[in-house]
């Protein structure tokens, strides 16, 4: 059984957050999956920490080196269907890159922003609470 994984959950995992044993509980017993673009979004949201110093260079290094050993299967989506669904929901391509993951490969969506968990909802995307 597939969990479509975000960025934010994967991000809270590495940076240690509160949460960390709830979200990997979550994901217990599924493959992890995601839309290809998740795997930059990773490097970019340690390339923002970085622009506001939050994070030093030798700590965003170590934590795309935990990244890499996180088992996560990059699946491919259609561009032109998840176009339409960020035409539809007024949403950027990389939410509708998740959506449509969660569609194409009927599995539930695991994410800790409230905006496209609502999103998904609308479009009748299991969402994992944690």
């Amino acid at each position: 059984m597939e969990i479509v994984i975000d960025t934010s959950v994967i991000i809270a995992v590495i940076a240690n957050e509160p949460n960390k044993a709830a979200l990997i509980e979550a994901t217990r017993g599924f493959d992890l999956i995601a839309p290809p673009s998740v795997h930059w979004e990773i490097s970019n949201a340690f390339s923002a920490m970085l622009k506001r110093k939050a994070i030093t260079l030798a700590q965003a290094l170590q934590a795309i080196d935990v990244y890499h050993h996180i088992p996560l299967r990059l699946v491919e989506v259609e561009l032109a269907d998840s176009l339409q669904l960020a035409a539809d929901l007024n949403i950027y391509a990389y939410d509708a890159y998740l959506l449509r993951c969660a569609i194409r490969y009927k599995a539930p969506l695991l994410t800790l922003d409230k905006n496209l968990s609502r999103l998904a909802n609308s479009k009748r995307i299991s969402v994992v609470e944690v």
